[in-house]
């Protein structure tokens, strides 16, 4: 009879243990769907805005301190306060979203020095802003990398 109830009880045993959480990947998952949604969304509207008036859609000065001011700048703000009350549970997921946050902080930084060049006309500023730009998509690259990393570790496909 004990042999019969180890033989029924151990395997379940087994496909318990299987079955415990893992922290990460549960942290991961809410971070990617519920966390950074509102947040994704306010990134894309200030960056579209951006893009709509810089590089090959550059017009003119004015066009782009008018975007700046009325459309990037604002939603990028609230797009920081956003990252800010993300609500992380485990270490290795707050320790990628802290680059991101750098990332963002440089890239609004940049956004500002772009809006003050506009004002003063002064081409070192722009200089000044697409050098933090660019250090800005590399903060923003080493995060999106090290998420894929850590999301295939625990098993979680994140969706481009």
């Amino acid at each position: 009879m004990k042999k019969w109830l180890l033989a029924i009880f151990l395997p379940i045993l087994f496909l318990m243990s299987g079955c415990s959480s893992d922290p990460v990947q549960d942290d991961l998952l809410n971070y990617v769907n519920k966390e950074m949604k509102d947040a994704g969304k306010l990134e894309k509207a200030a960056i579209s805005a951006y893009d709509d008036v810089s590089g090959s859609n550059y017009q003119d000065d004015q066009t782009m301190y008018n975007v700046l001011i009325n459309d990037v700048i604002p939603n990028y703000n609230e797009f920081i306060k956003e990252l800010d009350s993300v609500k992380i549970e485990t270490d290795e997921v707050r320790e990628i979203h802290e680059i991101y946050i750098e990332g963002a902080d440089i890239q609004f930084n940049a956004f500002a020095i772009i809006k003050q060049a506009l004002e003063e006309q002064d081409a070192n500023l722009i200089q000044k802003a697409n050098d933090m730009l660019a250090d800005a998509r590399k903060h923003i690259r080493d995060y999106q990398t090290k998420l894929d990393h850590l999301a295939k570790e625990h098993d979680v496909e994140i969706e481009k």
